[in-house]
């Protein structure tokens, strides 16, 4: 019965990863230009998310296989759960989740950067002026990349000899004794995994497209008049006439790039899936009203939880600062925490909600992405756009989300669901003698108290068993509280931004205008440029000294 338990654990898992490879392959294919496709970017971007994601939705499993050891409703251990098998399935855990956090980490500092220079030097020429080869090629991206070889490397010693904190083992809890690690290898992983940690509406597209042709028509018609009044020889019209014809020329191909613009973003000239996906999202329009009402609410409830938690760690947490404000006990009511820990008395409810409350804060650090854009200080360099961005600048948005959702695995386990991912619905008996008769939890349902890690006594440490992940996430904050200080008060930042956009959104009516797509067509004649420009490391340096370097 435990290994039928555990193993449709492990198959609900692998389902979720094929359909997280269908997600990320949607994203991919929804915002990647036709026109300028690379293999290699969009197999790596795929992978990437995927195996981010991954990791992430790694946590409903870890909590629903350390909770199906014990019985929530008597608060003990089942009959199966001996030490043994208890310890083989946190091994089991441990090993896939140090794999998904060594294969992030390798995806985004080498993997990644390699692919981009690997992209960029495809229309190099060799030295001679002849073809580029496939060695020169693989020279070039690997000359670029070996920066980010050599910060990986000291990012490993770094890890491995750093001391750990002094003060971690300050309390007198077993809970947080087990945090602290003198496994060098380990202790470099969870080095590496906390610096990456702390590291609008458009109009009718069919309406743009008709009134453009209408333009269209009207300045033909005018252009025609006015030359046919010059018997094709502008240089005898008058001086009025001839400006509007210059005008006119320049007015027709900012509207042919318009309605070139229309047409894409209408569907035309693009892949059967691209077609299908706006299909999908024009049936879907008339319910985005109410899905947005929902969405509304329901990140207004995440953003209470967060804050009620982040509030409850700044007052409550048993070592503060030393510690990264580790929080041993629940203080104050958390109603997401709440939902999760019910629900994952009846596994799969919990992974299904887990997976909607992973994909909620993907889709929106995704639509913050496109919205901002990629971005050196004030400068844009690239622009996420829906069908329109570039290889380069989907490598650039994989890595800056594998960053930003590495940021949210640490929120939605420590903040938003702190106890669901620590202990999920796991409860212990906490028996006493009443007149030398020892209470039954059976009888006195009163007796069975939620596992927590300052749970200290031997009936809770009978039978309370910790997630892997979570396990994992505080050793990072136990042994370098340097992150675990930065991670917390950065949650009271992301909360107070959040507000301001949130007032500044109800109170600010976006503004329309079809120039948008011409300003489109700029855009990505810019990153076209920039794109060019950042080949070479040595183009900063041309851009200040005004001289081009000798062939």
């Amino acid at each position: 019965m435990a290994l039928l338990r555990s193993s449709l654990i492990w198959i609900v898992y692998a389902a979720v990863v094929v359909f997280l490879i269908l997600v990320a392959s949607i994203f991919i294919y929804v915002y990647q230009t036709p026109r300028d496709r690379s293999r290699s970017v969009t197999l790596v971007c795929i992978f990437t998310i995927t195996a981010l994601l991954g990791t992430v939705l790694l946590q409903p499993a870890d909590v629903a296989l350390v909770s199906s050891t014990s019985s929530s409703e008597f608060g003990q251990r089942k009959g199966w759960a001996t030490q043994d098998e208890v310890d083989n399935i946190t091994f089991a855990l441990k090993i896939v989740y140090y794999f998904l956090y060594s294969l992030d980490a390798l995806l985004c500092l080498l993997i990644i950067p390699f692919t981009y220079f690997w992209y960029e030097e495809y229309d190099e020429v060799a030295a001679d002026g002849g073809e580029q080869t496939f060695g020169q090629r693989l020279w070039g991206a690997f000359k670029y990349t070996s920066a980010f070889i050599t910060i990986v490397i000291i990012l490993f010693f770094v890890g491995f000899f750093v001391p750990v904190s002094q003060h971690a083992g300050d309390h007198n809890l077993d809970y947080f004794k087990k945090l602290l690690t003198e496994n060098h290898g380990e202790r470099a992983l969870t080095f590496a995994l906390g610096l990456l940690i702390t590291t609008a509406p458009s109009i009718s597209n069919p309406t743009l497209k008709a009134s453009t042709a209408e333009e269209l028509q009207r300045n033909s018609e005018r252009q025609r008049q006015l030359k046919g009044r010059c018997g094709g020889n502008p240089d005898i019209l008058s001086s009025k006439d001839r400006r509007e014809l210059d005008a006119l020329i320049r007015q027709e191909r900012t509207l042919v790039r318009r309605q070139r613009l229309a047409e894409e973003a209408q569907g035309e000239h693009k892949s059967w899936f691209i077609k299908a996906w706006y299909k999908i999202s024009a049936a879907l329009r008339p319910f985005k009203l109410l899905g947005g009402i929902l969405l509304l609410l329901i990140a207004l409830l995440i953003w209470t939880s967060m804050l009620l938690t982040a509030i409850d760690k700044a007052k409550n947490s048993v070592c503060k600062q030393h510690c990264g404000y580790i929080l041993a006990n629940i203080n104050v009511f958390n109603p997401v925490n709440w939902i999760f820990v019910e629900s994952a008395k009846v596994f799969p409810v919990d992974y299904v909600l887990f997976i909607l409350l992973v994909l909620l804060f993907f889709s929106s650090s995704v639509v913050g992405i496109a919205t901002v854009g990629i971005r050196f200080l004030w400068i844009r360099v690239f622009q996420i756009r829906k069908g329109h961005t570039s290889p380069q600048a989907l490598l650039i948005a994989t890595a800056m989300l594998t960053l930003i959702t590495l940021a949210l695995n640490y929120s939605i386990s420590m903040i938003v669901a702190p106890q669901y991912a620590t202990f999920g619905p796991q409860t212990f008996c906490d028996r006493f003698t009443v007149l030398g008769v020892s209470l039954d939890c059976k009888n006195h349902k009163e007796l069975v108290k939620p596992c927590s890690e300052l749970a200290d006594n031997p009936a809770a440490k009978a039978v309370c068993t910790p997630s892997v992940g979570s396990t994992f996430l505080n050793r990072v904050t136990m042994n370098f509280p340097f992150f675990g200080v930065v991670i917390f008060w950065a949650q009271f930042v992301f909360l107070g931004i959040y507000l301001i956009v949130f007032l500044t959104s109800l109170l600010r009516t976006p503004k329309l205008d079809e120039r948008q797509n011409d300003e489109d067509a700029e855009e990505a004649e810019e990153e076209s440029l920039l794109g060019t420009t950042g080949r070479r490391f040595n183009a900063a340096w041309q851009d200040v000294t005004g001289r081009a370097s000798q062939p």
